[in-house]
């Protein structure tokens, strides 16, 4: 028979419990109320981000097809259109895919991957640490906005099955494949295909912090620099550069939507008051 502590195990867990909660000081009973209070606190602050981000969502979602925002949508079309059709796209892929370039490219691929997701679970633990609403609510706001860029990119290409470009010059045919549409629903799936995914969620990210963050030109700067670098990167690795184009255009519209809806809807920002 199992024993622990020298009685039956079931018997020796329970003394043991006892003993130690018996032994427990105020100040220590204390604190972890404090600690659980402050728990209870983090996960109502988080919950109200969780509503927030829901509760705007099919809004915003609708609000990147109304108004003047149509245009946006129609733009992307006629400039994919003149790309393919002017031997632009083409004539980019040959002379961009070159192996030196390429080493340094491809990173874009699964920085374009990973920033989406560390830099708002980042932005929630630090803006919860520092308690500074402005860092916690860009960072539902760019949760926000990756998703509408995934939903969006990833219904287009459903609907329009892009074939991609092959990686290298001289694996395969070599043959220009930019006008290949599979139109219809799911013929070509919705991991590859215009736009680029990567390119729509990182500039829907950019454009998010850009509103957000009106007054910060360095922060600004850095969201704008690292959305052309995703975008740039894929489309002379993994894309057409028609598909970049798209999904910038597109990234842009969803991020200024997210972040004007995220500045108006929550108001000014104040610091959480101190328990001291």
């Amino acid at each position: 028979m199992a024993t622990f502590g020298g009685e039956p195990w079931e018997v020796g867990v329970f003394l043991r419990g006892s003993r130690a909660l018996a032994s427990l000081t105020f100040d220590q009973v204390a604190n972890w109320g404090a600690a659980r209070e402050f728990c209870f606190r983090r996960i109502s602050r988080y919950n109200g981000g969780v509503i927030q981000v829901l509760r705007t969502f099919p809004r915003n979602v609708l609000a990147c097809f109304t108004g003047w925002r149509w245009l946006g949508h129609l733009t992307l079309m006629l400039l994919t259109a003149l790309l393919v059709l002017g031997g632009v796209d083409w004539w980019f892929y040959q002379q961009t895919r070159l192996p030196g370039l390429l080493s340094w490219m491809f990173l874009s691929a699964p920085i374009g991957f990973f920033v989406p997701i560390l830099l708002p679970l980042g932005l929630l633990m630090v803006g919860g640490a520092l308690r500074n609403m402005t860092i916690e609510r860009t960072g539902w706001a760019i949760i926000q906005a990756e998703l509408m860029g995934s939903l969006l990119s990833s219904t287009y290409k459903a609907f329009t099955g892009r074939a991609h470009p092959v990686h290298f010059l001289g694996q395969g045919t070599d043959a220009d494949i930019t006008r290949e549409f599979q139109f219809g629903f799911l013929r070509g799936g919705v991991f590859w295909g215009w736009p680029s995914s990567h390119t729509t969620i990182a500039f829907a990210m950019a454009f998010t912090v850009y509103s957000l963050w009106p007054k910060r030109p360095v922060i600004r700067i850095g969201a704008l620099s690292y959305a052309l670098f995703i975008g740039l990167g894929v489309s002379m690795t993994i894309h057409w550069l028609s598909d970049f184009v798209a999904g910038a255009i597109l990234g842009a519209l969803i991020g200024g939507v997210v972040g004007r809806s995220f500045a108006a809807s929550l108001g000014p920002v104040t610091p959480a008051p101190s328990n001291r």
